[in-house]
């Protein structure tokens, strides 16, 4: 019986931030969305990440579409991401662990943007949203220096959750190079972001 109301309450939960939109498969691209290309290079961190994680890493629904969020599920997209930034510490791996690359969860209190990604990602997991949905994306910020953000996909266009920034912005509302991110259709794979230049390109002309 535990477990038969534990399934309700998930579901519930599930429902309520999420409402599954069937004209999104037929609608065209949106403007407001990455254009993914082929596979790519995955992030040294993630792929080690992917080692003692490996169920996080997994092949999904290669035909998934994003969902459409609703009121409440974008308030809580909007309170994790404050939240996370809040709680945890900006250090970097050589700070914590000596290396120049580690990614993992920042259960001490402190992590990198990596980290800020990871956890942010696992919390709204457990909200109800689809993994693949929610997407590691590496970014080239203004001066030069990668960066890492978490790429939400919806019906509304692909929206970043970002350590630097408490909104949570439209893609292209930034002022990022965007580079690559997870396949939505298998966590351990990762594509080029075809049209990751024209947020730049709006940017530099405003």
């Amino acid at each position: 019986m535990a477990r038969m109301i534990g399934a309700k309450a998930g579901a519930a939960a599930f429902l309520a931030v999420l409402v599954s939109s069937s004209s999104a498969f037929t609608a065209p691209v949106s403007a407001l969305s990455m254009t993914t290309g082929g596979i790519t290079s995955q992030p040294i961190g993630h792929y080690e990440f992917c080692q003692s994680h490996a169920s996080e890493c997994r092949a999904g629904a290669r035909a998934q579409a994003p969902a459409k969020v609703t009121e409440f599920g974008w308030e809580t997209v909007r309170q994790i991401n404050a939240r996370v930034n809040h709680d945890i510490t900006p250090m970097t791996d050589k700070e914590l662990y000596g290396k120049d690359e580690f990614w993992t969860y920042p259960d001490g209190g402190a992590g990198d943007c990596e980290d800020f990604v990871l956890l942010k990602r696992r919390m709204l997991m457990e909200k109800g949203f689809a993994a693949g949905d929610l997407l590691i994306t590496v970014v080239r910020k203004p001066d030069g220096e990668g960066h890492a953000v978490l790429t939400v996909r919806t019906t509304q266009g692909d929206f970043v959750l970002d350590n630097l920034n408490n909104d949570v912005k439209l893609w292209t509302e930034t002022s990022y190079r965007y580079l690559k991110r997870q396949a939505s259709f298998h966590a351990g794979r990762w594509v080029s972001i075809e049209n990751g230049d024209a947020v730049m390109v709006s940017s530099v002309g405003q």
